[in-house]
């Protein structure tokens, strides 16, 4: 096993903490009380917090290609498996924090009435979302970004696939790479700039697809000549179309790919192991389930606000407050007593599938926020 990379810890530290954030300053009284003493905070969080979901979406591609083997191509019978694990370790732990969801919006609909808090589910919808298909089918939302974990388990499928169909095409790594970063360009000038596509892996696939072009740029001979020629194809579609977003996934990209490069070829690694790093380290760990449950403690939070006839924005800002740290000390046991033993749980129920079947990476691209 690699060990845990510390950039990437950090990186899925910070973008998780900034979409907590942001989902904290959109929705509820709690938002509206806070913002009236910090109002410039706020509406900076509303507005560009939410940009750090592309960090997610090039680590997701960075990540995900350096953990599948070639053998995970080498049959329909091996991708197919390897799909199957990648869905188990998203959707076990998504299971349990719909549960938590589901009954925290119960509770929190006693106290306050809010467009935010979804209503009771019915069946078809809580189906739509086991299946991953809540965005494709316009279904409403059990909570909040639940349309990433969709949206990472189509961006992973679209990945396999194009790399399994390359090698059984021609069994030539660089054809089969070319597969994948053609689709990154179709997304970067194509359908990234039409917001019809924001369901489909399709809009997204231009950050995945420039962290899985990082990745492979930063193990070639030609490193440099590839992070250069990755970051003109970045400047020549932000040209055509300046995104804001797209232009926060290329510096991820081309950071993650210059560090990786440098790592590998410097091989001086520090194996220290401070606080400091065993913080960041715990905290980029447990980002999904910070991820899965920091809504129902949102709505929780909401609800007890309104409950006790609090009104004050700094009662407001303690109660947030308490709401951000009780989800990240969840996140932690959650990821430690629920998400790690479910995804050791998955991997032996498929196990016998099949031996050549890629193995789970030590560090997974959660979380799925937006």
């Amino acid at each position: 096993m690699q060990p845990r990379q510390l950039l990437i810890d950090g990186l899925k530290l910070i973008g998780a903490q900034l979409i907590v954030l942001h989902h904290f300053a959109a929705y509820g009284p709690l938002a509206d009380a806070v913002r009236q003493i910090a109002p410039v905070p706020m509406s900076w969080l509303f507005d560009y917090a939410r940009m750090a979901v592309q960090v997610f979406l090039v680590l997701g591609g960075f990540l995900a290609v350096q953990s599948l083997l070639p053998s995970t191509f080498t049959s329909f019978r091996s991708w197919l498996v390897t799909l199957i694990r990648r869905y188990q370790r998203l959707v076990l732990p998504f299971a349990v924090a719909l549960v938590l969801a589901m009954a925290s919006a119960a509770l929190a609909r006693l106290w306050l009435s809010d467009d935010f808090i979804p209503a009771s589910p019915h069946g078809w919808q809580l189906l739509a979302h086991l299946l991953l298909l809540q965005g494709v089918l316009d279904v409403e939302a059990l909570s909040a970004g639940v349309w990433y974990v969709a949206i990472d388990f189509q961006l992973f499928v679209f990945l396999t696939l194009l790399l399994w169909l390359g090698y059984r095409l021609s069994q030539i790594m660089r054809i089969t790479k070319w597969l994948v970063v053609g689709l990154m360009l179709a997304s970067l000038f194509f359908f990234n700039r039409h917001d019809t596509f924001d369901n489909w892996a399709l809009y997204f696939f231009g950050a995945y697809g420039l962290g899985a072009a990082a990745w492979w740029a930063s193990q070639s001979r030609h490193a440099t000549v590839q992070l250069v020629c990755l970051a003109g194809v970045g400047v020549i579609a932000l040209a055509l179309d300046f995104r804001l977003r797209i232009a926060l996934a290329l510096c991820v990209a081309l950071l993650l790919g210059l560090t990786q490069w440098q790592s590998r070829t410097q091989r001086s690694e520090h194996r220290t192991h401070t606080l400091t790093k065993r913080v960041i380290h715990r905290l980029g760990q447990s980002s999904y389930a910070l991820f899965l449950l920091h809504f129902p403690m949102l709505m929780l939070g909401n609800a007890l606000f309104a409950k006790a006839g609090l009104h004050s924005p700094q009662s407001a800002l303690s109660v947030m407050l308490l709401c951000w740290l009780a989800s990240v000390l969840l996140a932690l046991l959650f990821e430690r007593y629920v998400e790690a033993p479910l995804a050791r749980w998955g991997r032996l129920a498929s196990k016998g599938s099949t031996s050549a079947a890629a193995a789970r990476p030590v560090q997974s691209t959660s979380p799925r926020i937006r």
